[in-house]
């Protein structure tokens, strides 16, 4: 079957559906646009952070490396579930429910740190790191009081992939490994451009919050045809400083270029950009100035001598944009997470990262890149969340196109693992996450 027979069956099985009233998602979401309403809806928003950010889905939750030590613990977010990732004393795993069991308080409110356990501030109940109720002020004001019943409610299934950390409340979903599948291929080449695989996640985070949809920032990250249009006062910028090569080539026929998007099922997908670069050390030599650029470079060459290529590389980042469904975005060096938090107002949060095995200066290096893109380029992309939100407002205008690629020839090409590889601007990316969103909310397990 080719990939277009394949489109066209898919599509006429949705009709069908929604004919039958067999899919009630099929109406809204067809395979060359999506209804305005998945943007604006706050019951569809109010249904996703059930089912696709932990009734059935794997949500990214954190690294390892946030969580260094034994009783160590980080607060984050599954949806808008408050959550506390912790390790026992024994260095296994948890995540529980920041929300005490007695009155709905959160139980602990710094952002990560270490602790035994957890006191609610309101009513003074305590609880182990691993959820357990270990003490009640006053216990003989309860009548026939168990306090085997009142622990944290458990997220049970945490796993994780070199280092990286995900739950889910789905006892029956396949483990992290299988729901990764071709994407996971791509997060090890991520990982492995460090030495030994060392990648650490201790810096303090950039977070940015837009009032748009959470899926805008996910149509997004997959997009290789807005950087040259939305991104042109950051190149201009830098065309000052000298000649701004990353990221331009967006601007240079990208269709019929070297760079691929690749749809990779699961709802992931990933933009390749290396085939626009060439060699040893054309990472480094190809980015935008930066402060101290020069003298860096100067330093590594002068101590490193043949190994200076490798090391300057790895102060750049990976050159791929991959994104992992629902919440996981790794672009350059960086992690950045996904966080709903209304259905018209969402939280980028934005993780540098250091490596082992490479001198102090290369991580300095690393984190200043920061100071480029997210800094610089990404209040460009918000600007144009926080607009289409606006013109989602426009009820009559009633679809969202997603159709750029489709049945244009020579585009698409389909891999042996079902991995379909298309031209950089191709629209793949959304299309293939709604067919996953899609699955989740409909509560299939796979």
């Amino acid at each position: 079957m080719t990939i277009q027979e394949g489109l066209d069956s898919q599509d006429a099985e949705k009709r069908g559906a929604a004919a039958t009233g067999g899919d009630r998602w099929s109406p809204l979401i067809q395979h060359d646009r999506v209804h305005r309403t998945l943007y604006t809806d706050s019951a569809v928003f109010d249904e996703e952070m059930v089912k696709v950010f932990g009734g059935q889905s794997w949500v990214y939750l954190g690294h390892e490396s946030q969580l260094p030590e034994p009783n160590s613990f980080l607060s984050v977010r599954m949806g808008l579930r408050p959550v506390l990732v912790t390790r026992d004393r024994a260095g296994k795993l948890h995540a529980v429910f920041n929300r005490c069991a007695h009155r709905a308080a959160t139980i602990c409110r710094e952002e990560s740190g270490t602790a035994k356990s957890f006191q609610c501030p309101y009513h003074g109940w305590t609880f182990r790191n691993t959820g357990e109720l270990v003490g009640v002020p006053w216990a003989q004001g309860y009548a026939n009081f168990d306090k085997s019943r009142f622990g944290l409610t458990v997220i049970p299934r945490v796993e994780g992939y070199r280092g990286f950390v995900f739950g889910t409340m789905n006892e029956s979903a396949p483990s992290v490994e299988d729901w990764l599948g071709n994407a996971a291929p791509w997060l090890d080449y991520w990982i492995d451009r460090a030495p030994d695989g060392e990648v650490f996640v201790r810096s303090g985070a950039y977070r940015m919050g837009y009032r748009g949809n959470w899926k805008l920032a996910f149509d997004n990250a997959g997009d290789g045809y807005h950087p040259s249009f939305s991104h042109r006062s950051l190149l201009e910028m830098a065309s000052r400083m000298g000649d701004a090569k990353d990221m331009s080539y967006f601007g240079k026929t990208p269709d019929d270029g070297p760079m691929k998007v690749y749809s990779l099922g699961n709802g992931h997908s990933v933009i390749d950009q290396r085939p626009a670069y060439d060699g040893p050390g054309s990472f480094w030599n190809n980015q935008r100035p930066q402060p101290g650029r020069e003298k860096f470079e100067e330093s590594i060459r002068a101590e490193h001598g043949e190994d200076a290529d490798r090391l300057l590389d790895l102060a750049i980042g990976a050159q791929i944009n991959l994104s992992i469904f629902p919440n996981l975005l790794l672009i350059g060096n960086q992690i950045q997470v996904v966080e709903p938090m209304a259905v018209d107002r969402t939280q980028l949060t934005w993780h540098a990262t250091t490596i082992g095995g490479v001198p102090d200066a290369v991580n300095t290096m690393r984190m200043r890149t920061q100071e480029d893109f997210p800094a610089f380029g990404e209040p460009d992309d918000q600007a144009n969340f926080e607009e289409a939100q606006r013109g989602l407002a426009a009820p009559e205008a009633e679809w969202i196109y997603m159709n750029r690629g489709l049945d244009v020839a020579g585009w698409q090409y389909l891999e042996e693992n079902g991995v379909i590889v298309t031209a950089v601007t191709d629209e793949i990316h959304m299309r293939g996450y709604y067919e996953e969103w899609q699955r989740r909310m409909q509560g299939q397990n796979r």
